[in-house]
């Protein structure tokens, strides 16, 4: 099976996530998309981090009605923090049969010579990047990338976060499953 790999730390998990993921199942040759929640990220600040169990139960909550999403904790287990190359060598071992996607925004993909291994990356594995506003697609690593448009909303978790904490409605920007779980466990009020 060919499985997209959606990395993030999904804090939280919001509609542009949900809206990317199911626009690249529509028209890719994806049959399966995995959100990959980093419990902490090496390019992350983890003091904004909400605990990495409540993040992933957020996204399992919030693709629990769709079959062709799956919430998984593989970092969990892994050497922190989290570096995609790692992640990657783990899954291949574990899962022979797969073939394994990576999918993420124009943004990272022009941090992508940063990573941990970033040419192994590029040799390895296609890419899906889906372009974001104001970033280029730029591949010095020449790696195998398919390029896509996807719908975006201007929407990002800081965004949230940052209502949340200002006691603001976050109706319409998280599936309302995540809007009650964040409201009754007083999710990021003091993050």
């Amino acid at each position: 099976m060919k499985v997209g790999l959606y990395f993030g730390s999904f804090n939280p998990i919001h509609i542009g996530h949900l809206i990317i993921a199911n626009h690249i199942l529509n028209v890719g040759s994806i049959q399966k998309i995995w959100f990959v929640v980093s419990p902490l990220n090496p390019f992350k600040v983890s003091a904004s981090l909400l605990n990495e169990y409540d993040r992933l139960y957020l996204v399992q909550k919030a693709i629990e009605e769709d079959t062709r999403l799956k919430a998984t904790d593989i970092e969990y287990g892994l050497p922190k923090p989290s570096y995609t190359i790692d992640t990657l060598i783990y899954l291949k071992e574990k899962y022979p049969e797969h073939e394994f996607v990576l999918i993420m925004g124009s943004d990272s993909f022009m941090n992508l010579k940063q990573w941990k291994n970033a040419e192994l990356i590029a040799a390895s594995y296609k890419i899906i990047v889906y372009i974001r506003p104001n970033y280029e697609v730029v591949n010095p690593l020449n790696a195998s990338i398919e390029i896509m448009q996807a719908p975006l909303l201007e929407i990002s978790a800081s965004y949230i976060r940052l209502l949340v904490k200002q006691g603001k409605s976050i109706k319409y920007l998280v599936p309302p499953i995540v809007e009650e779980e964040i409201i009754s466990n007083s999710y990021f009020k003091n993050i």
